[in-house]
């Protein structure tokens, strides 16, 4: 017990794997969690869980930001949560360091805490490379603050198209290149496609045909997930959009504003976004757990860390073997491995819940085994791409099957609801084409009027 007998469970990450664990381990251990026997942390640096499949349709409008997201306090009651970020791991000790925000504020250093069972589940990061300019100019599409920055990144990259007569800076601001052909790159730039172009129609000077749309993608399929027909689909229903597709295409360089891709072609463009793949989060690293080749947690199937007791994973940090599938051809071979999937995620949360409350209480602990159902991807309104047991979808059908198994999946009835409710909204009325640019530097108005000592527009 890690002090005053009581078991301490330290949930490292508020994603789909941290959230979920937590949310069952309140009903597992309810009673133990009201009679102060069992104490769960949850530490996440925000205080809300993204529910990740909907960032391109809260980009697009279809969905408002606040209803991707969870509040962990309000759907984690019986747990600590704890806004703060996890920088070093005594395994060794069952201690945790965590830097918080009152930390950063009162120069107090971090916090210590003690457990005796720990998830380590903080997820990836975005993946980048060194390639010349990207920091500068590149924009991700992991968090729902870039999903709604980069809706209007677009949206205001209308407006200076329509507003110049400068040719150059008109092409620039009507090009848009996304790089990773993945379903983070294909749906959001299929997504944002579809409102821009619904958009353009209420520009006097900006025609749909104006818009450049281009997807980088280094191998020669996008969308693997779905298998190569429907990935061969998806490009000729995109390209059918007039949005060209390169295959076996990297970004080779993106300074001053201009992407050269290896291809020899340049795009003078204002707009580059980067979803070329994730990696491991930097706290596995700095946990001195056993890890893979590829940055990820040694795991068994029962989501314990290979050959250390008390320390669990699930999701993006873990490799995690993948019981239902066939063993490998050749000795040598290793064992196939879990896609780092939220179809997996979600349902390791469960064992790894189940098996912790096994651990808490003395029990029997069971191993994680489940055969992929499928993957569903939309590729903007009414169009999508789906291979569900076995089966192909396409079209409507597909957009259809993707956004009833989402909403199916969103955490809470509150946030199904609300979902629910604004699809039905969003087809009785039309697309919403503001851009609240202002939100991303709301004190700009207040500093720009206490420095000048007059309001701008005064002037």
């Amino acid at each position: 017990m890690s002090s005053n007998n009581v078991a301490r469970v330290l949930v490292v990450g508020g994603g789909y794997v941290g959230m979920y664990t937590a949310l069952r381990l309140q009903r597992k251990l309810k009673q133990e969690l009201r009679q102060g026997t069992v104490e769960v942390i949850v530490v996440d640096p925000e205080p809300y869980m993204t529910y990740q499949p909907f960032l391109p349709e809260a980009a697009a409008g279809s969905i408002s930001p606040r209803h991707v997201v969870v509040p962990l306090r309000r759907v984690l009651p019986q747990c600590k949560v704890v806004v703060g970020e996890v920088t070093a791991i005594d395994h060794d000790e069952r201690r945790a360091t965590i830097t918080t925000l009152a930390a950063e504020e009162t120069g107090d250093g971090a916090i210590e805490v003690a457990y005796d069972e720990l998830v380590l589940a903080p997820g990836s990061v975005s993946r980048t490379l060194p390639v010349p300019g990207l920091a500068d100019v590149g924009i991700g599409f992991k968090t729902v603050e870039e999903a709604i920055g980069l809706r209007n990144h677009v949206l205001e990259q209308l407006d200076i198209a329509s507003s110049t007569r400068d040719p150059a800076v008109r092409d620039a601001a009507l090009t848009f290149v996304f790089v990773g052909g993945g379903y983070a790159g294909v749906e959001a730039l299929a997504e944002l496609e579809d409102m821009a172009r619904y958009a353009v129609r209420y520009y006097h000077n900006v025609k749909p045909e104006d818009m450049k749309w281009i997807l980088v993608e280094a191998t020669d399929r996008i969308l693997p997930e779905v298998g190569p027909d429907m990935g061969r689909y998806a490009v000729r229903e995109l390209r059918g959009r007039n949005i060209d597709v390169r295959l076996e295409t990297r970004l080779e360089s993106c300074e001053k504003r201009v992407a050269v891709l290896s291809d020899g072609s340049r795009f003078p463009t204002r707009t580059l976004v980067w979803t070329a793949g994730v990696k491991p989060h930097p706290i596995l690293a700095a946990s001195g757990l056993p890890l893979t080749g590829h940055g990820r947690l040694k795991c068994t199937a029962a989501l314990q860390v290979d050959g250390v007791e008390h320390a669990w994973s699930a999701g993006d940090a873990a490799a995690v073997p993948d019981v239902t599938a066939e063993p490998p051809a050749k000795p040598d071979e290793p064992p196939a491995l879990c896609a780092p999937n939220a179809q997996h995620a979600v349902r390791q949360s469960k064992v790894l819940a189940e098996n912790i409350a096994a651990a808490v209480r003395g029990g029997p602990i069971v191993d994680y085994a489940h055969k992929y159902a499928g993957s569903v991807a939309s590729l903007g309104l009414h169009k999508g791409v789906a291979h569900i047991y076995g089966r192909k979808l396409r079209g409507y059908p597909a957009w259809f099957m993707h956004r009833a198994y989402h909403l199916g999946r969103v955490p809470t009835f509150n946030r199904k609801a609300r979902v629910l409710a604004e699809w039905t909204l969003a087809g009785m009325f039309k697309r919403e084409i503001v851009s609240l640019g202002s939100l991303e530097n709301p004190r700009a108005e207040f500093e720009l009027a206490a420095g000048t000592g007059r309001h701008n527009e005064a002037s």
